[in-house]
Order: structure tokens, then sequence, then C-alpha cells
């Protein structure tokens, strides 16, 4: 494949990759503590971090990075500390990082608001060998966590209090949590932008969610789902000459939309095998997952899946 040969599209394969992969993986944890859109404020956040790397002419990645890690911290102090005004202080902190970027750019030599336009939606042609590296680095230090910690991180986005009593440090995890989704933002903005990278955090979870419960085969379903759309939108982008960005996104989304349709005849399909295997048990009562015989929230209009935050802790 022409594609293949490519030194520039051998990058942007290598950084869709690890944005497949490190994007579902966090967004596991974001999901279960009902912080879906933590991602998004993350990326405005960083905005000011690529606009202060145009001004000193420094690598506007790492500059996101640093900065998206303190807004990222700052995030979580206002999570413990602003239980009044907190929603207010958080917008603040989004749109005052969104605007720094635009003024620091253009500020910056030579600086337009154009040169924010592949951080914002992603672009194929500005990754570079440096970014490369970042990228690797970054999304080593993210799989490290979310799969290292992963039944520490399960512990205390399912319930704060349990963790806390078990002994569990629940605020040093909880800014764990939060400086690596910063991290994964920064991995995720020139594949899939800083608008977008929340999309690619929720929308592979949600989907695995349509037909698994454990959490150990909603992660590997949402990592598989990941790297799929990711390659699969990053290539489309490529012979099209889409946007890689929204390209993924919307590839996510009908990944998710199918899944949706599938899950509930599956779960029909196994009430009915249920119901064969014991004809003289009760009858199941609407939104019972068949599974495990406990009512749940479904995901998709009494699919059978658990909904965010209902996931078991089987093979953690």
């Amino acid at each position: 494949m022409d594609m293949l040969q490519s030194a520039l599209m051998q990058r942007a394969l290598l950084a869709a990759v690890l944005v497949g992969i490190t994007a579902p993986a966090i967004g596991i944890y974001l999901v279960q503590r009902r912080q879906a859109l933590m991602g998004d404020g993350i990326g405005h956040v960083a905005l000011t971090g690529v606009g202060l790397g145009f001004l000193l002419s420094t690598s506007p990645l790492w500059m996101a990075a640093a900065v998206s890690v303190g807004g990222a911290i700052v995030m979580e102090l206002i999570r413990w500390y602003g239980r009044t005004r907190g929603d207010v202080a958080l917008a603040m902190l989004f749109y005052g990082g969104m605007a720094g970027g635009v003024v620091l750019t253009n500020l910056a030599p030579a600086g337009s608001n154009a040169n924010l336009t592949s951080y914002l939606f992603g672009s194929l042609s500005t990754v570079s060998p440096s970014d490369v590296v970042a990228v690797c680095v970054l999304a080593a230090f993210v799989v490290l966590v979310t799969v290292g910690l992963r039944r520490h991180l399960f512990a205390v986005s399912q319930d704060e209090e349990y963790a806390r009593v078990t002994g569990l440090p629940v605020r040093l995890l909880n800014l764990l949590v939060a400086v690596t989704a910063a991290a994964t933002v920064t991995v995720a903005m020139r594949i899939v932008g800083l608008l977008l990278v929340s999309a690619l955090m929720v929308i592979p979870v949600a989907a695995a969610q349509q037909l698994t419960r454990s959490f150990a085969f909603t992660f590997a379903g949402a990592v598989a789902i990941g790297v799929l759309t990711t390659l699969g939108g990053t290539t489309l982008s490529y012979y099209q000459d889409l946007p890689p960005g929204g390209t993924i996104v919307l590839l996510a989304i009908a990944v998710f939309l199918v899944l949706s349709l599938l899950a509930t005849p599956l779960a029909r399909r196994q009430a009915r095998a249920k119901a064969m295997a014991d004809p003289a048990g009760c009858p199941l009562e609407p939104g019972t997952d068949v599974r495990s015989e406990e009512p749940v929230a479904g995901v998709g209009g009494g699919s059978g899946t658990a909904a965010p935050g209902t996931m078991t802790s089987q093979q953690t």
C-alpha cells in the first residue's frame, strides 16, 4: 500500500494506534466516575499550553502537556472544595483556557489563529518525529497507570467512600486519574484534536458496554474499538482527504449504533434460552440482566447491558 510507504503516514498510524489505546483506557474510569466531559474541559485548558508553546518558541505539545496537567489538578481541587460554586469555577477555567490559547497564539511571532486549527481538530500532515516521541512517552505513562493500577482505580471510581474505608489513598488516586486524563488529551490532540478527544474517551466505552458487563471485558472491548476506529478513520482521511478527527469520531459513533442495534436481539435470545433452560423459574422482570438476574439500568433501551457506573468487578 502506498500509504504505508509514506514516513508521514507511518507516524500518523503509530500515533493513531496509541490514541486508540490510551483514550478508552482512561475513559472507562471517567465514565464510571460520571466525569465523561472531563477530557473536553482539559482540552480547553491545553489550548493555553499550545499558545504558550508558540509564544515561547518551544514544543507546543510538551507545553500543552504541562498546562493540561496543571489544569487537571486544579479541576480536581475544585471538585473537592468547590461544592457550592464549583460549576462556575470550572466554566471559567475551561473558557479561560481556550481564550488564553487564542490570545497567546496571536501574540507569538508570526502567530495567527490558523496555527491552532490542527490542534483543535487534528491533522495528519503536522505529525512530526518529535511529536511521535512525545506521544509514545505519554502513552506509556497512561497505559502503565490504567493497567497497573486498574484494581485501585476501579475501586475508587465505583465507590469513593468504600475505597477510603479500605485504606486506599483516594485523593491521590483521583489526582492520578486527572493527570492521566491530561496526558491522554495531549497524546490525542495531534490526531483527533483537542475539541474531539473527549468523544474518543467516551464513545468506545459506551459501545463496548452494549455487549459486555464485567470491567475486564469492557476495558478490552473499548480499547479494541478505539484502535479500530482510529486506524479506520486515519486511513479514510488519507484516501478521501477528510479531517482525521471528525472522521474518527463519526466512525466511532457508527460502531456504537451498530452494537446498540445488535444488543437488543442478543439480550432477547439469551432471555429465551434462559427461560427454556429453566421453565419452572420465575419470569424475569423488565430491565433485568439475564446474565446476573439483577435489575440494571440498560444503556440501549433495555438491552440488558449495564449503564455507566454499574459494571461488575469480575476479572479486574
